[in-house]
């Protein structure tokens, strides 16, 4: 999602406490990806005793509690991390364009927006089948030898169904050419797979680069299908798909260049570890990122519908673009706050904050049905989303077993997909047999039962103080985004 820089060094090289071990040694002129394999950094020279191992030698830890000035200037202060993020989200842009745009040239082509949901459907459930594959492939393999192949044919399969439309190709066409687009990579996966490997045994500014990658997340859900919609109306039905080819070619192969931060390909012998679907502590874990994607899903739904009862549908996009501004800044903010205590405690309390505040619309729509004062409900109850979906990616990267990061990562995003799916036919069931404001049951049902799944499975768990992310010497703790 993400400007080259060359080896620089903290902002503040008068606060030793806030150095970073790889940028501040002796050994600066190692390259940060060649060091990044060195593993514990003070293996052959540990701190002194009750030092922190994050601070160099002789110095005292940063003052607990207190949070940085700006974690996220410091975390860009790391080589090639602004030039992969550039990349990464101009690719990860038209995430959010693409169903937006195919539904609207479908529908304006063929009149019936029956079909353009089914074949936007039908490469949701290509997605949650291609994805995890992909994402397999990128471990064993590396990122940009898999990513690039398969983005290009994401993007055949774009062009394709455009030109189908454009010429009137039966319509089994346009349901095969928008199945192929499934293999597009997870690229906000590949971002946080970065961030893991870069800021390994680092769990704070790990933290930190999560919550950056939730909020990128929000913005693209906010940008996305705006200018999809507007490219599409202002230009031509077309234009919103052809657009969205542009940027995720460009994106992605930005992305791919920058090789310095890239994690190493694990090979085929590394990847033959046990799937992170049978990782301990996973399954609920991915469970619980169904039913928060069933949350997404039937706010999305229900919203639409209320607006419409209250004459005002075409809000809606508007009223949903306050509830994702909401989880932005959220994630923003907590990504400045250093993490109280470890994420496997952290997860069951933002649950229990997203439960209880996506009561907020329900209360809002039965007490007033004024769309102006739901609109303040839903951005209030976004600002819960986001904390718990950083914790949740913080468990995914804890969870999964070693070198099959993107593939976790991505059959979370493809639990959120799934429970979207399931949530806007649950939502749009609400709407249809009993009213628009009772819709807003179903989010804060959804809100619960994350809550109950997390909650359960943490009962007799065993919370250790430290534990291994990926590597034997990394330290706990971490972030897609629904489309």
């Amino acid at each position: 999602m993400y400007r080259n820089s060359a080896h620089e060094r903290d902002p503040h090289p008068d606060s030793p406490h806030e150095s970073s071990p790889h940028l501040d040694s002796p050994h600066e002129s190692i390259p940060y990806r060649n060091r990044a394999h060195e593993g514990n950094p003070y293996r052959n020279n540990p701190p002194g005793r009750g030092q922190h191992p994050n601070t160099p030698h002789g110095s005292t830890p940063r003052a607990s509690g207190r949070p940085q000035r700006n974690p996220y200037r410091r975390l860009f202060t790391i080589p090639g991390t602004r030039a992969f993020t550039l990349g990464n989200l101009i690719a990860r842009l038209p995430m959010g364009m693409f169903s937006v745009s195919a539904v609207i040239m479908i529908a304006g082509a063929r009149g019936s927006y029956a079909l353009a949901g089914a074949v936007t459907a039908t490469g949701l459930a290509a997605t949650a089948v291609v994805a995890p594959w992909t994402a397999r492939l990128v471990d064993r393999h590396g990122q940009a030898r898999i990513a690039v192949p398969a983005t290009a044919l994401a993007a055949l399969g774009s062009l394709a169904l455009v030109l189908c439309v454009r010429y009137g190709a039966p319509d089994w066409t346009l349901f095969a050419a928008y199945a192929a687009t499934a293999t597009t990579p997870n690229t906000g996966g590949m971002s946080r797979a970065r961030w893991a490997h870069l800021l390994k045994g680092d769990p704070v500014r790990l933290h930190t680069a999560n919550s950056f990658e939730q909020a990128a997340d929000e913005l693209c859900f906010m940008l996305g299908p705006v200018l999809a919609a507007f490219l599409c109306g202002a230009l031509f039905p077309e234009a919103g798909t052809l657009v969205g080819v542009v940027l995720l070619l460009t994106g992605v192969l930005t992305f791919a260049a920058q090789r310095s931060t890239e994690p190493p390909a694990r090979g085929r012998t590394a990847t033959a570890t046990r799937s992170p679907v049978r990782a301990p502590g996973m399954p609920p874990l991915l469970v619980g990122f169904l039913a928060t994607g069933a949350v997404f899903g039937s706010m999305e739904v229900v919203t639409i519908a209320f607006a419409d009862a209250q004459g005002h549908r075409a809000a809606a996009g508007m009223v949903l673009g306050l509830q994702a501004a909401g989880s932005c800044v959220a994630g923003l903010l907590y990504g400045a706050l250093k993490p109280a205590g470890p994420a496997e405690r952290r997860h069951p309390w933002s649950l229990a904050a997203m439960a209880l505040l996506m009561w907020l619309p329900l209360l809002a729509a039965s007490l007033t049905g004024s769309l102006v004062v739901l609109a303040g409900a839903l951005l209030v109850a976004g600002m819960a989303t986001a904390p718990a979906m950083v914790t949740g990616m913080t468990l995914v990267q804890h969870r999964t077993p070693e070198g099959r990061l993107n593939e976790g990562m991505t059959l979370a995003v493809t639990g959120l997909l799934g429970g979207i799916a399931c949530g806007a036919a649950a939502g749009g069931w609400a709407v249809e047999h009993v009213s628009a404001t009772a819709g807003y049951g179903v989010p804060a049902a959804a809100a619960a039962a994350a809550l109950l799944i997390s909650a359960t499975a943490t009962v007799g768990r065993t919370t250790p103080a430290s534990a291994p992310t990926q590597a034997p010497d990394q330290a706990p703790d971490p972030d897609q985004a629904r489309h």
